[in-house]
């Protein structure tokens, strides 16, 4: 099984397109994941660079979070996902729904987004997050039940969040998850937010272990199915993910830093 690692074009954002390109290119990833522009030509044209630079592309929206109203957000759902979809990439990565959306209306979404992916010949995986539909396990755990080609991207950086665990007290959440996950973003969480402020540290290394196990378990998983390519994205965050000092708001470390130091940690692990 081919493991491939993408770097996240968020936080990177004030780069010119050719500029973070490059970059990506010169640190070693094999592809880029972002949210593309819906203007066509801009659209074309970081797809243009990514393909000429040998890279792989996932595309990814996760704008709906920003619109609040069921009619409105599914209907920024379609246009974003067809979007991604149009441009060809190896899969979407999609930040689904919201988690006061009730369950009728989240499974609207999820049919919506699979109707988009048939058409296109493009999967689309939902992203575990927190306020989207997967919030919780408890809120995730019934559409698994319900929808079995339901298929995810593995955040679980959000759900440490949310448990106020490393879900260590959960075994069945997991078990009943880590098989229909095809994305991972690799982040490291713990039990009071979504990123620790850096993974390599001493006092992080409970929260490193049970991320590495879960990613362990996934590729395992993908392994036995008989699958050729799992994906990984590093996904440390800009600020107010970077936690910075009171009063100076310096930050405290360094996600571009920290995203390319995982990059060498998964090629160690999953070579």
């Amino acid at each position: 099984m081919i493991v491939q690692i993408f770097a996240a074009h968020w936080g990177n954002n004030e780069l010119a397109p050719q500029v973070f390109v490059d970059r990506v290119k010169a640190a070693g990833f094999d592809g880029i994941e972002m949210s593309l522009p819906l203007d066509a030509a801009a659209r074309d044209d970081w797809t243009g660079r990514i393909a000429a630079a040998g890279l792989g592309l996932i595309a990814s929206q996760w704008e709906t979070a920003l619109v609040p109203g069921f009619e409105a957000h599914r209907a920024a759902l379609a246009e974003l996902l067809d979007n991604a979809c149009a441009a060809g990439p190896l899969h979407v990565n999609s930040q689904t729904g919201k988690d006061y959306f009730t369950p009728e209306q989240n499974g609207e979404l999820l049919e919506l987004a699979d109707a988009i992916s048939r058409r296109h010949g493009v999967p689309i995986y939902h992203e575990i997050h927190r306020s989207r539909f997967s919030a919780h396990p408890m809120l995730l755990l019934p559409y698994l039940e319900r929808m079995p080609e339901l298929r995810l991207t593995a955040d679980l950086s959000h759900w440490c969040c949310a448990c106020e665990s490393l879900l260590d007290d959960q075994p069945q959440t997991l078990a009943a998850t880590l098989p229909r996950v095809r994305h991972i973003h690799a982040r490291v969480g713990h039990p009071q937010g979504p990123q620790v402020a850096d993974f390599r540290a001493p006092e992080a290394r409970a929260a490193l272990e049970a991320h590495l196990s879960w990613w362990d378990e996934v590729l395992r998983l993908r392994r036995a199915d008989g699958a050729t390519r799992m994906t990984l994205t590093p996904e440390f965050g800009p600020v107010p993910y970077t936690q910075t000092l009171p009063y100076t708001q310096k930050e405290v470390s360094n996600a571009w830093e920290l995203n390319v130091a995982m990059l060498a940690l998964l090629r160690e692990r999953y070579r």
